[in-house]
């Protein structure tokens, strides 16, 4: 059975490969998001949402594999591919990323209530025998319900939006925030599987190489 090492420490992410009965191991990378976005940006002001998350992801994937690509030829124990993601909502043209506190987590709830906005996840596939990697970005069209200021202030009240993209996740507190998602939900969760996939398949894996039949997801 193939491996994968989740360069991520959402638990969302991890419960989503389990689901598809592939049992991650974990590793979070060590990577400055702030300092890379300014160079990126200073580089290029009009980069998009969708270039930034796959930049994120692959710095990601490319901090933990590195200890792989760099070990002595040969050495066992290294995971068949290590996988990053990283994700951002975009409303209107503007990038809303994660707020870290509560003034500003109740200011972009205000803004999105009522609002629909494109929440995209970019992932990067490394393989560790060849050293190849192959990259995407799965993009969805979140509706976000009209919320009441008792509503934001209970979400807020979890600390749930604090810490994630957009100010809200679907799998938690927020789920039943969001009216309907027009493309794959499990991107907005944090991780595309059919993308997943297709990734595995540029660098000559199946997906069903990686599956533990023997692995219960938990709920």
């Amino acid at each position: 059975m193939k491996t994968v090492l989740l360069a991520s420490a959402s638990p969302a992410r991890k419960a989503t490969l389990e689901a598809a009965h592939i049992r991650p191991t974990v590793a979070v990378a060590d990577v400055d998001e702030d300092s890379l976005l300014a160079a990126a940006k200073a580089d290029d002001p009009q980069i998009g949402a969708a270039d930034q998350v796959q930049m994120l992801a692959v710095a990601k994937a490319r901090a933990i594999a590195a200890q792989f690509l760099q070990a002595p030829s040969g050495q066992a124990g290294g995971p068949t591919v290590v996988v990053g993601c990283d994700s951002m909502l975009e409303m209107g043209g503007k990038v809303v990323g994660k707020p870290h506190t509560a003034e500003v987590a109740r200011e972009r709830l205000r803004e999105i209530s009522g609002q629909a906005g494109d929440l995209h996840t970019g992932h990067c596939v490394i393989d560790i025998e060849s050293g190849r990697l192959a990259v995407g970005t799965s993009t969805a069209t979140v509706h976000i319900s009209t919320l009441s200021e008792a509503e934001i202030e209970a979400y807020i009240a979890t600390g749930e939006p604090l810490v994630v993209a957009g100010s809200f996740t679907i799998d938690g507190y927020g789920g039943p925030f969001v009216e309907r998602i027009e493309g794959d939900h499990h991107g907005v969760v944090g991780i595309s599987l059919p993308l997943l996939r297709s990734l595995l398949g540029e660098l000559g894996h199946s997906i069903v190489e990686f599956w533990d039949t023997g692995l219960t997801p938990t709920a």
